[in-house]
């Protein structure tokens, strides 16, 4: 005889309530109805799972094991039921999104823990990006949701926020000890330290055609490699603020162009036919952008 949930949810019952009465009253039953599916389930492993001392009933060693086991089946039974709740619903099994390496990473941390705490079971997909890298993936199809520096024609993206580039070197660079105002000139003796574009157009956003350039593959490596005084970068202030706090970044003091500015898009693929937990996730980020008051430090 095969032993069914039910009667597994009876037996845990009857434990933790400590004795049949309270768990009848636990599971909406009767208490005749408790002691027969506890029954039915030593009857159909052939074990007893408790003994009587005096008139107390306890666990048998088996029994013990038996419960161990079995609460791992009930949690797993009540998780399958939730999911299917969810996906019922419309939440997804799986969210891929596409991040620009400028949007600050502990936000989008933050907003992914919040959004698993209420669907866990939501498998997520990060791939963080630079330059043309979120918006190409948009138009690939490769991801649900993008947070981007451009729309891709053919799709519908939301202003999401402003981010300010600071042009940036060690305080130790030739550029911050010679005591006066830069020029175009004086940067493009030096080495431009320049990320490279993570989508297959290559894009070279704010190169000045220095005679020295490295091309790194990520934009902690140029933050490493420019802390170590090897060259200088507009930065974005989402990713340098903490290395300019500490002086281990130190503005340029440029005549023209020390500062630029580059808005990030919020691009959901499907647009209004994205599904809800899409929207719902996509809400979720703007709440976090929006949340951030103005004289708030990024990091």
């Amino acid at each position: 005889m095969q032993v069914t949930l039910e009667q597994w949810q009876a037996l845990l019952a009857v434990v933790d309530a400590g004795g049949y009465a309270k768990a009848a009253e636990q599971l909406g039953k009767s208490q005749s109805a408790v002691s027969y599916a506890v029954q039915r389930l030593e009857t159909g492993l052939n074990i007893r799972v408790f003994r009587l001392e005096g008139r107390r009933a306890v666990l048998t060693e088996p029994g013990e094991a038996l419960c161990r086991h079995a609460r791992k089946l009930v949690e797993q039974a009540r998780q399958t039921e939730e999911l299917a709740r969810q996906f019922g619903q419309g939440y997804d099994a799986h969210i891929s999104l596409a991040m620009d390496t400028i949007f600050p990473r502990e936000w989008m941390l933050d907003i992914l823990a919040g959004y698993a705490d209420e669907h866990p079971h939501t498998r997520i997909e990060l791939l963080e990006t630079v330059l043309s890298g979120s918006d190409e993936a948009v138009l690939k199809r490769q991801v649900d949701l993008s947070i981007s520096g451009r729309v891709p024609p053919g799709f519908l993206g939301e202003a999401l926020m402003s981010v300010r580039f600071i042009a940036c070197a060690s305080p130790d660079h030739p550029l911050n000890t010679l005591g006066r105002t830069l020029t175009l000139d004086d940067l493009t003796r030096h080495r431009q330290l320049v990320v490279r574009d993570s989508g297959s157009r290559s894009v070279d956003s704010g190169w000045l055609g220095a005679d020295q350039r490295w091309t790194l593959g990520n934009l902690d490596a140029s933050l490493m490699a420019a802390c170590k005084g090897v060259g200088y970068a507009w930065y974005p202030e989402t990713r340098a603020r903490d290395l300019l706090d500490q002086g281990l970044l130190k503005p340029l003091p440029l005549q023209n162009g020390a500062e630029r500015w580059h808005e990030l898009y919020l691009i959901m693929t499907d647009g209004e036919l994205a599904r809800p937990g899409i929207k719902k996730l996509a809400d979720m980020i703007k709440q976090r952008v929006d949340s951030q008051s103005p004289d708030k430090p990024l990091k």
